[in-house]
């Protein structure tokens, strides 16, 4: 079975595939920079246990991280785990799309991989947001040529500092709110950051849309890709497991590596 690891800044999406390709179980962790790669296999060994899986039906590991440090760690964790090294996504990586950014070495592995599932399950040309910790917009021609995009803040980060720096202000509870016009701040705070959101989501879509010069496919994906992606109008499909698809993808093109 193939493990794959999905390393963002707020979360580690972990996925487990079989022999047919299907994924079989995954979980959400938190991303903690500071465990050590015995602490990470520690917890893995716990994920196994309660589903019933041996360490040894692991056969191969992919990861791809937007946290430089955990690469060392997670790859020092199979090698002492699996007694081998994973593939990881970067630089000498098979991944069927040519990168049209100006220096493609900007480009976080994370979207690179959304870029190359999106293309593999939905065809081209499609526009890839992934809500993450920031928000990121990818746009993939109709070839699959991964184009470029655009970074926003992700309304996690958006909400937290409205907090901090409106005085008057407090930490609120993301929910959608049933009305837009709000009748006290909390309310008020929700309108604006949940429905704000999903308009600047749409806004962005559209606009991917137009430059890309047809109508493209609109993918969600990351964790609260439900969240906003229920109430938008731009999105097409919500792909939760996107990313973790993607590394099976890019694994494939690979696993032949020495």
């Amino acid at each position: 079975m193939l493990l794959a690891f999905d390393v963002g800044n707020t979360n580690i999406v972990i996925g487990i595939y079989g022999d047919d390709n299907q994924l079989k179980v995954n979980w959400r962790i938190s991303t903690e920079r500071q465990k050590t790669a015995d602490e990470y296999g520690m917890l893995l060994k716990q994920l196994f246990d309660f589903n019933q899986i041996e360490l040894t039906d692991i056969s191969d590991v992919i990861i791809s991280s937007v946290v430089p440090p955990l690469i060392t760690a997670l790859s020092e964790m199979c090698e002492s785990y699996f007694g081998f090294q994973p593939v990881l996504v970067g630089p000498g990586v098979k991944t069927g799309i040519a990168i049209k950014y100006d220096n493609p070495r900007e480009v976080g592995a994370d979207r690179i991989v959304n870029a190359v599932a999106a293309y593999k399950k939905y065809g081209g040309p499609c526009v890839v947001v992934d809500f993450g910790t920031a928000t990121t917009f990818c746009a993939v021609s109709e070839k699959g040529d991964y184009l470029g995009g655009a970074i926003a803040p992700g309304i996690n980060i958006s909400t937290e500092a409205l907090f901090q720096k409106a005085a008057k202000l407090p930490r609120i509870q993301l929910v959608k709110p049933e009305t837009i016009i709000g009748k006290n701040t909390v309310v008020s705070m929700q309108a604006g950051i949940v429905y704000g959101y999903i308009s600047q989501v749409d806004g962005i879509v559209k606009r991917m849309r137009q430059e890309l010069g047809g109508d493209a496919i609109a993918i969600a994906t990351g964790g609260l890709a439900s969240f906003i992606g229920e109430e938008s109008e731009a999105i097409d499909y919500i792909d939760e497991m996107l990313t973790v698809d993607g590394l099976r993808i890019i694994y494939e093109m690979n696993r032949n590596r020495s």
